[in-house]
This record gives C-alpha cells, structure tokens and sequence, in this order.
C-alpha cells in the first residue's frame, strides 16, 4: 500500500519522535488533558466515552460468566495492609498515605487503595461460614492510586481507572481454572474487540503479582516494538485467606481456607489501541468501541436538500450504529482532517450530486478506501464496513508483529538483537533468578511471560548454556 498522505500537520510524526507523537495523539484527539495534579489526567469526554465502551463490553462477560459488581472503600487502614507481607512489601514504594482527617493526626494512617486485595479478605472473613457461600465471584469499577515517579497518560499515572476481580473458591482447582478463564475472558475481548493481537503466558517467578503464587497476563505489542502488558490474572492459593482468617466448614465438616484469584485490566489498555493502531495523523479507534461508528459530514451543506438528507441518513443509521452528524460551518477539509485525528471508522459524504445519484460515498479510517453506497443499501453496508475496518487493524497489527518477533539460540545474539531489533525475541530459559537478571542488566530486556504455545528454539538456556525448561518471550515494554 502505498504511503498515505499526511492530513493532520500537528501531530509529531511516529518516525521522528514516537513518545512525542503518543501525546500529541492524547491532547490533540482530545483524549486527555494534563491536570494540576502531579501525575493524574483528565480524561476528556471522548476518552470517557471511549472508557465506557471498553467498560460496557467486558463488564458484559463479566457477568456472563457469573460475576457480580461491588464498592469497596478508598482507604485501608494499615494494620489492614500489613497482614499479608510479601504484598504489603511489594506496593510500599507506591503507596500513598493519608495521616490527617481535618486538622487531627489519624491514630492509624489510612492508605489510599493501590489495589483491594486486603479488602475483599476483610469483608470475606464477615461473609464466607461454609462451602455453600463459596464461590464469591466479585469485581468493582474503580480507580486507585500508585505513586509513580515518572508518568505518561494513560501509560502511567498516579491514579488510574481499571476494574479488579476478587473471587474466592472452594477448592485450588476451581480457583486456578478462574485465573485462567479470566485471562481467556481478556484476550477475547482485546483481539475481538479492540482488534490486537495478543500472546498469552505466565509470568515468571520474578515478574509477578505481589503476594500471588502465579501471575497469568497478556502481551501485546505496540507500533514501536515495545510490549505492553495489557491484562493479569494471579492465583493467590490460600496465603491471603490464612493471613485473614478466612475459614468454611466444609462438605466434609472439616474447616478450610479459601482460594483466592485477582484479575485486572485497567485504561492503559487505552495507550494499547494508541500505540497500536494509530498513525501519524491520530488514532484510529477500532469500530466495537468507537465513541462514533460513522460521522456524516454533509458537503455543499448550503445548497437545497442536503442538510436535510445528511440528517435524515443520521437518524436512520441511529438505529443500528453509533453516528454523529457534523452540521458545522467549518470547512469540508477541516472536518476531514478532525475525524481522521479522532479515529472514528468511517465518513459518510453526502453532498448535492450524491442525493442526484441515490448514493453516498464511505470512506474507512485504516486505509481511507471509498466506497459508493446506494442509500437504499447503507444498513447492510456500514455493518459489513465496520467489521472490514476491524479485521483490517487485526492484520496488520499481527503482520507486524511477526515481522518483529526473532528467535535467537544464545547470548551475543540475544544482546545484538535486542540492541538493533524492536520487538519481541523468543529464547530458552533455565528457569534460573540470576539468568533472569542478568538478560535485564546486560541485553536491557525483560521476561514478557512463558507461553501457553511452548516452542523448542534449542536445548538450552540463552544465557548461562544450561537445560533450558521453557521458551520465554523476552523484550523492552512500557
């Protein structure tokens, strides 16, 4: 395909500056903007549209697969977070503190949620008395807050918008079945809806969840090569329900302790679809959660009957997407030019020698191709439109990710391609800590996750030349 013309002259261009055009994108598209606090965003209506449709859909198999919403409170006292000791010791660095109500020091500091786990526990340990409460499967909507030294919208800030499952079971089995399913639950919904292509994995020893005995994730890649890890989920076994005091009678009438799960996604996966999708004029959002499906800009809007056809196309396509009519007086080429930075699918044109000829003409965002549509034909045609445009950014964002993925056998390589290379490199691993850390301090690269689809690169390790035990996705990420 040949190189598109550049229509939007604001935003930095990928090849000359990707993290200026990352935020160039976000304020531009009106996605965001910079707050007075520290740290924080404001996300902007067409970014909280965008959050509520990425909400709406996974909220949808959520309960599908039979959970149910909750609210937890803000703060956690911290005799509260201290019971669980690897987990406390993992977000200590993060947390932030609330030591004052009013004018009056707090007899115990109050800590401003970084994530709920010591939460649910609390109120798990008032409801759970026997199997036949088991299982508790609950999430909440909510936002917490992690105090980040350095932060980049969406990526990165101090408080951030996600929803975190909590659930608790009878058995190990069914818990680790949870942890899994949730995972599937997440990379269904990134590939079929957000139309990125995703590897599925376990975390290492190292790389996970604090206080959790397993970390499942997702990694995707974005434009620049890097990796972006895009949703977890984390077996916690029993640890926290000891730590609690959480115990059932059991179908045997024996007392038990519980199995924990924890999952996450969060709107990061928002600098997901930016930085995997988008081009150098804005995003392009992909069609299941666009805020507008199709804009209808009307041409030559003075001349008789067009206003009138242009808002008679809006209201009947209403009915099966989500559109906007764009009845402004700005100019055809700065409309054009605007929704091309806000990525919405399609553009419906609609001007006087259209209306003649019983057609509009839809043009898609991925690859600008226009397409001339009877009016008669637009509710079978937009759908077919929209579904093209998805699958349009599924392949190329997987073509480019096979692209950049390399394979490497052993040490030199791995540091000459992680040098010169953006992208994803698979290589053997011993299953070693000190292996681990020293392709980090040396090749500047991390452990992604150990696939589910395991391959055999060689029989051993990258780094050190002993048996390997598993083939591990390795890389720079965000």
């Amino acid at each position: 395909m040949a190189k598109q013309e550049k229509m939007v002259d604001e935003i930095t261009s990928m090849e000359e500056d990707f993290a200026k055009w990352y935020t160039d994108v976000v304020i531009k598209a009106e996605l965001a903007s910079y707050s007075s606090v520290r740290g924080c965003m404001v996300i902007r209506p067409y970014g909280t549209a965008l959050w509520e449709n990425i909400q709406a859909q996974l909220d949808s198999r959520f309960k599908a697969t039979g959970h149910e919403n909750v609210m937890m409170p803000l703060f956690i006292p911290e005799s509260l977070l201290q019971k669980e000791k690897d987990h406390v010791e993992g977000f200590a660095p993060e947390v932030a503190w609330v030591t004052h109500g009013g004018s009056e020091e707090l007899q115990e500091r109050l800590c401003v949620r970084p994530t709920s786990e010591t939460l649910f526990c609390d109120h798990y340990s008032e409801v759970i008395h026997s199997y036949r409460d088991l299982p508790k499967l609950y999430n909440q909507w909510c936002s917490v807050v992690r105090w980040e030294k350095s932060t980049r919208p969406f990526l990165r800030t101090m408080e951030f918008f996600w929803q975190e499952g909590h659930t608790m079971h009878e058995t190990a089995q069914e818990a680790k079945e949870e942890t899994e399913r949730m995972l599937n639950v997440y990379a269904e919904f990134v590939e079929t809806c957000l139309a990125i292509p995703v590897v599925k994995g376990k975390k290492t020893d190292r790389e996970k969840f604090a206080g959790a005995e397993s970390t499942y994730t997702i990694e995707a890649m974005m434009h620049d090569g890097k990796a972006l890890q895009s949703g977890t989920s984390h077996y916690f076994g029993d640890g926290f329900s000891k730590a609690f005091e959480i115990q059932f009678t059991g179908r045997d009438n024996v007392l038990a302790y519980p199995h924990q799960t924890s999952w996450g996604m969060s709107s990061r996966i928002i600098g997901a679809i930016i930085m995997t999708h988008g081009d150098n004029n804005g995003l392009v959002i992909p069609p299941v959660v666009a805020p507008v499906q199709v804009v209808v800009l009307p041409i030559a809007a003075h001349k008789e009957g067009v206003m009138e056809k242009a808002r008679e196309l809006t209201d009947s396509l209403s009915k099966f997407c989500r559109v906007k009519l764009d009845d402004s007086d700005f100019s055809a080429g700065w409309k054009f030019a605007e929704y091309e930075m806000k990525g919405v699918p399609l553009r419906l044109e609609v001007g006087p020698k259209d209306i003649a000829e019983g057609r509009c003409v839809l043009v898609r965002r991925d690859n600008r191709e226009k397409t001339f549509v009877p009016f008669d034909e637009l509710e079978t045609k937009i759908p077919e439109l929209l579904a093209a445009v998805h699958d349009g950014l599924y392949r190329k964002a997987l073509e480019r990710r096979e692209e950049m993925t390399y394979s490497v056998a052993d040490f030199e390589e791995m540091k000459e391609k992680a040098a010169t290379r953006p992208g994803f490199i698979k290589a053997m691993w011993c299953g070693s800590d000190d292996c681990e850390l020293r392709l980090k301090e040396e090749a500047g690269v991390t452990s992604r996750c150990i696939p589910f689809e395991q391959e055999k690169i060689s029989d051993v390790c990258v780094c050190c030349g002993k048996p390997a035990e598993h083939m591990l996705y390795w890389g720079k990420a965000y």
